[in-house]
């Protein structure tokens, strides 16, 4: 037989009492299973060790799920989450959970029209009751009107100031696991929302507005906040290296991509790309419906190192299947990483990604 280009595919009986880690490595042999198996090893080998600075971008309905909660507030507090860049949607009901508020597991075969009467929201097959939007939202709307907001912001100071909130109503209300957003503040997690009107969040802030607030949230601060967080990754010594993990796609990805062509394309600084990409996705780049697309494409865009093509894996799986997965495979193979608190760097990032980019419009002149 001719030279062979994989691993000899070695089937044995399933044991009763599999660990996942051992169920990962040894069943997880061929198709999307096999990719997920590179992710974990990838992520686990290389991804989450020192001077890798990693972002993570979430889009579907995760933390309705409870998995903000579940997988990536451990993640975070174990330091292999350095900054987060979700849909506004995925905050707002992780605040939820941080309120103590009820949401049950159902069925997706309902009668929509009956739970509308039954004043029941329905998330595929999670249930819960109307008052969950409404109480939220007044705690959220409550929130909004102290003196810390009523200035002009971007995402992640705004994140950072209701997750302040969120921890301490968690704090006095006994909860034994906090939400992300607070699990964010506590751990110095910086949190970005690529469309911050787009969700209950955005429409509370909306809603404040009109009684005169003086909260503004500034999408720029975020864009040049994420591009130098990419940017410094690198570190004094260019030894350091960054990671981009996105599950699902939409806008989280591509903000969390875009930020090197920013860094390059714009603001005329060099930059080869992201050093790891990993993504969890059911959408498919040739409909136009996978934001960002493959990682071979984002080479292209110098959204990824193209020496680094083999750092890179997508699998084609549900988030839900995967997450968990990812979480309880990493967390037992990998030691802790000291926290960067990146959200205290922000403001000395943001300087110096500012004195870069106008020192070279004065040489251009």
């Amino acid at each position: 037989m001719g030279k062979t280009r994989g691993r000899k595919i070695d089937p044995t009986p399933i044991a009763g009492d599999v660990a996942v880690v051992d169920l990962v490595d040894r069943y997880f042999t061929a198709y999307n299973s096999a990719r997920l198996k590179e992710i974990c090893q990838l992520l686990s080998r290389r991804v989450f060790q020192p001077g890798v600075t990693v972002g993570v971008s979430l889009s579907g309905a995760m933390t309705p799920a409870g998995f903000g909660v579940s997988v990536l507030a451990p993640l975070m507090r174990a330091g292999f989450i350095d900054y987060v860049i979700s849909t506004g949607a995925n905050l707002y009901h992780d605040l939820h959970y941080g309120l103590g508020m009820d949401l049950f597991s159902s069925t997706p075969f309902l009668d929509d029209v009956a739970l509308r009467k039954e004043d029941t929201i329905r998330i595929y097959d999670i249930i819960f009751n109307y008052d969950v939007l409404l109480d939220t939202d007044a705690f959220i709307r409550k929130t909004l009107k102290a003196e810390s907001f009523q200035k002009t912001m971007g995402t992640a100071e705004f994140h950072h100031l209701l997750g302040k909130y969120i921890s301490e109503f968690e704090r006095q209300r006994g909860a034994e696991h906090s939400c992300l957003m607070a699990t964010a503040y506590e751990c110095g997690v910086p949190v970005y929302t690529s469309s911050p009107g787009d969700s209950s969040i955005g429409m509370n802030v909306a809603a404040v507005a009109l009684e005169g607030a003086k909260l503004v949230i500034d999408p720029s601060v975020d864009v040049n906040e994420t591009a130098a967080i990419a940017y410094f990754a690198r570190g004094e010594d260019g030894e350091g290296k960054s990671a981009a993990i996105m599950i699902g796609g939409g806008s989280p990805k591509n903000f969390l991509l875009q930020t090197q062509p920013q860094l390059h394309e714009v603001l005329g600084l060099e930059e080869q790309g992201h050093d790891y990409f990993v993504q969890v996705t059911d959408a498919r780049p040739d409909t136009g419906g996978l934001s960002g697309a493959i990682p071979s494409e984002a080479v292209s865009w110098g959204k990824v190192d193209p020496d680094a093509l083999a750092d890179t894996v997508v699998c084609y799986t549900d988030s839900t299947i995967a997450l968990p997965l990812i979480g309880a495979y990493c967390l037992n193979q990998c030691e802790p990483r000291p926290l960067k608190r990146l959200y205290d760097q922000r403001s000395e990032y943001y300087e110096k990604i500012q004195h870069l980019y106008l020192k070279n419009l004065e040489a251009q002149e």
